[in-house]
């Protein structure tokens, strides 16, 4: 990736980075170029590199941020209006490169390349003073990019991690698991569940409770993927496949890799292969996803709840995805939500009054955020927002669910809307354009009573392609067009029921 040089500026504010709207970006820390302090009580300008890779919330009301560089800060004041109170304490340092906080009593569990490490302060100074192994088992080989993400819990309370493949020089994806998602056992050790990811940044379950992580467009992934995670599943990627070999692997595949076919080609030709739950079109709705945040706010951030909030680094925006079961498999459509954030977004988490804390780092990877670094806030202002709330599969084509009345005479006509359908090519490059495009003909648009959705009858639904919708035509009661008209549904799998 280019590495682009920045001045250095450090700011500290709790101003509006963006003009406000339904949702405003709330500056707590941003800076342009990192410095070194081995200080453990921050002031302003004291020049602490921020660069945030995990985050979560003690439970004494404390953020607790983890820093790629190898620190965790304890942070109060995130949440309220005064500059001057709030306050950065060092809890821990000396690790090595750690991507993910799981808060877990008074402690902290946090997983770096190695291990999974507890962070515990038994004398009660503010500091940890235990740093004790609590997961383990996968190679490390000290390759570029042999990073360890989690752990993040399930609902049956499970804590995932998921593993990156090795990149540069002294790779080795033939050890134990480059490329696997697994969970820790109660004895530390590391179990094995699924294949076939390359860069899974980030990890998060769902309102009921399964998990999902996000990869990265790169060899073998034609677009940014979301998974959901089990035992036994194969993805894409099987440059760190050799270990199904192992007597503790939950899968073999049955068959060779299919290379340089369509994407729905390669999921039929190798059983073990399971879809993504949700595709995110390359370009249109970012480049490299880096983490999942469901949003529990019960409506104090909008009209949104149950669905997945998706970390974007590149393009330094965030996006979400409504996700439905279809014959006890997942899939579902992604949005646009919001951009015009600092820096490279690598973690999200949502508070308890609401809002969305939103951590940055651009770790000289390009991104269209200007600052190095950063930490911010979005919060629901309260004002309306008129937008696709849900797009549903129907046997016949999908049915449209919006956070506002609509117009029933713009939502009823055919030609507000725009449909098209699309794949990609599954091989070893870098990336796939779309394939096999197909403009679809919607035959009918019936607004329901209620005016809050729509039903649209298709013709040529495909199974295991993208279907990239635009309703451009549809105005709200009041005239407003929607905020944003695209959205992207990835229809593993035609309904049987209308």
């Amino acid at each position: 990736m280019k590495i682009s040089l920045i001045l250095p500026v450090f700011s500290l504010c709790l101003g509006l980075f963006a003009e406000a709207g339904p949702y405003e970006i709330i500056d707590i820390l941003t800076a342009d170029a990192p410095t070194s302090s081995r200080s453990k009580e921050w002031k302003p300008g004291s020049g602490i590199a921020l660069e945030v890779s995990g985050m979560d919330w003690m439970k004494d009301g404390r953020l607790a941020l983890v820093t790629r560089k190898g620190e965790v800060w304890l942070v109060e004041g995130v949440l309220g209006g005064d500059p001057q109170k709030v306050g950065f304490k060092l809890f821990a340092s000396g690790l090595h490169e750690p991507l993910g906080a799981l808060a877990e009593g008074g402690g902290l569990l946090v997983a770096q390349r190695t291990e999974v490490t507890r962070l515990r302060d038994t004398d009660g100074d503010g500091v940890a003073d235990e740093y004790l192994n609590a997961g383990r088992g996968w190679n490390i080989s000290g390759a570029y990019h042999g990073y360890a993400y989690g752990p993040k819990r399930d609902g049956a309370g499970k804590p995932w991690v998921t593993l990156n493949l090795d990149m540069g020089d002294h790779s080795d994806n033939k050890a134990p698991w480059r490329g696997w998602a697994g969970v820790i056992g109660a004895d530390g050790e590391f179990i094995p569940m699924a294949a076939g990811m390359r860069s899974p940044c980030g990890l998060g379950a769902n309102s009921q409770g399964d998990m999902f992580c996000v990869d990265q467009q790169g060899t073998w992934i034609p677009s940014t993927p979301i998974y959901h995670l089990r035992k036994g599943a194969f993805f894409l990627n099987p440059e760190g496949i050799a270990s199904q070999v192992r007597v503790d692997s939950p899968l073999r595949l049955s068959a060779k890799v299919p290379e340089k076919v369509s994407y729905p080609e390669a999921v039929r030709a190798l059983p073990e292969m399971r879809p993504p739950a949700v595709w995110l079109p390359y370009n249109k709705m970012g480049r490299s996803g880096t983490d999942l945040a469901v949003c529990d706010a019960r409506g104090k951030f909008g009209p949104f709840d149950g669905q997945l909030m998706v970390a974007e680094f590149t393009d330094a925006k965030v996006g979400r995805v409504f996700l439905e079961k279809v014959d006890g498999e997942y899939q579902g459509a992604t949005f646009p939500f919001l951009d015009g954030f600092a820096s490279g977004i690598v973690r999200l988490l949502f508070a308890g009054d609401g809002s969305l804390m939103v951590g940055m780092t651009s770790r000289g990877w390009s991104s269209l955020g200007t600052k190095a670094y950063g930490l911010q806030r979005v919060r629901w202002t309260g004002e309306s927002v008129f937008e696709i709330k849900e797009m549903r599969a129907r046997s016949d084509g999908f049915e449209l669910v919006f956070t506002e009345p609509v117009d029933v005479a713009s939502a009823g006509r055919t030609d507000s809307y725009t449909l098209k359908s699309y794949t990609y090519l599954y091989s070893s490059a870098y990336g796939s354009d779309e394939i096999e495009s197909d403009e679809l003909r919607v035959m009918s648009a019936t607004a329901a009573k209620d005016a809050r959705s729509v039903r649209l009858k298709v013709e040529g639904l495909r199974e295991l392609f993208v279907h990239e919708l635009r309703a451009n035509g549809v105005r709200s009661v009041a005239g407003a067009p929607l905020v944003h008209p695209d959205a992207y549904y990835t229809l593993n799998r035609i309904p049987s029921e209308r």
